[in-house]
């Protein structure tokens, strides 16, 4: 009987981490608008967020003034950034896109590179940030996903993590200035 129930449970468990999968960013082809990192980032744009903690409690609001560019397949991104303290900081990311929706980027707090990729209307992008907390630089990793709603406005949810552990969320929404 219990090697019955061993068997049973090992026989089980893939399902059941299956269920638990993250999402993939194939699961997005075919979704509309369709969209083009190119396109979209570039120009100005808007963006409002949060940082939220791992309880959910915001913990940072901020704007984010975008001015974008691209030139081919290689791109820039100019953000400013003002929180609700009144601090400011600036990131530019330099993109390149690699083809068939694959992306990589850098910017000066990123570790490394950045890779993502886009199906249908979202947008996946994977980075580790050098962030500065309390005088020490802590190294986080994103998990960022961007949902393009319309033309003008895509929305963004990115998790950081370090060692595996969720330490909160950022929520954004980015609106293309007309």
């Amino acid at each position: 009987m219990q090697r019955r129930l061993l068997l049973t449970g090992a026989l089980a468990t893939p399902f059941v981490l299956a269920g638990c999968a993250s999402p993939q960013i194939t699961d997005f082809a075919g979704q509309k608008p369709e969209l083009d990192l190119r396109r979209y980032f570039n120009g100005t744009l808007d963006a409002y967020g949060v940082f939220t903690d791992r309880s959910g409690k915001v913990v940072r609001r901020f704007t984010v003034l975008m001015q974008c560019q691209w030139n081919g397949d290689e791109g820039v991104l100019d953000e400013d950034f003002t929180y609700s303290d009144g601090t400011t900081e600036k990131r530019i990311w330099r993109l390149k896109h690699l083809g068939e929706g694959r992306y990589s980027g850098t910017a000066g707090d990123v570790v490394g590179t950045a890779f993502g990729e886009t199906r249908g209307n979202a947008f996946r992008w994977a980075y580790t940030l050098a962030l500065p907390v309390d005088g020490r630089v802590w190294e986080v990793q994103f998990d960022d996903w961007m949902y393009l709603m319309d033309e003008r406005v895509m929305l963004n949810k990115a998790v950081m993590s370090k060692f595996g552990v969720r330490l909160g969320e950022v929520t954004l929404s980015f609106v293309k200035r007309t």
